[in-house]
């Protein structure tokens, strides 16, 4: 039996830069403005298997963002602020596009 568990990673909200900076963007390139990340979908879901390594696909940045909340479920913990326990929700941190994700651990 392992001592670490799957973990279903949901792709929960998409913001783009008006959503974070409302009426005071910052100067970016025109293809940055209003936009929301390319890669995902909302409801798009990916699972991360006993072995931790990054799903297919996955974008290596948001993944870096996530790895600490992800890794807390995979090894059992749990987050005091969440009622459930193995739940929680984690963002990629594009501070012009920011996604924002739920980690469930899988038993």
């Amino acid at each position: 039996m392992s001592d670490r568990s799957k973990v279903k990673i949901t792709v929960v909200k998409r913001l783009d830069s008006k959503d974070v900076f409302g009426d005071q963007m910052p100067e970016t390139s025109d293809a940055f403005q209003g936009t929301t990340c390319t890669l995902w979908e909302e409801g798009r879901q990916f699972i991360v298997q006993e072995d931790g390594k990054m799903p297919p696909d996955f974008c290596s940045w948001a993944w870096h963002d996530i790895h600490r909340d992800l890794s807390v479920l995979r090894f059992g913990g749990n987050f005091p602020w969440m009622k459930k326990p193995g739940v929680g929700y984690t963002s990629c941190t594009d501070g012009l596009r920011p996604v924002i994700f739920q980690l469930e651990r899988i038993e």
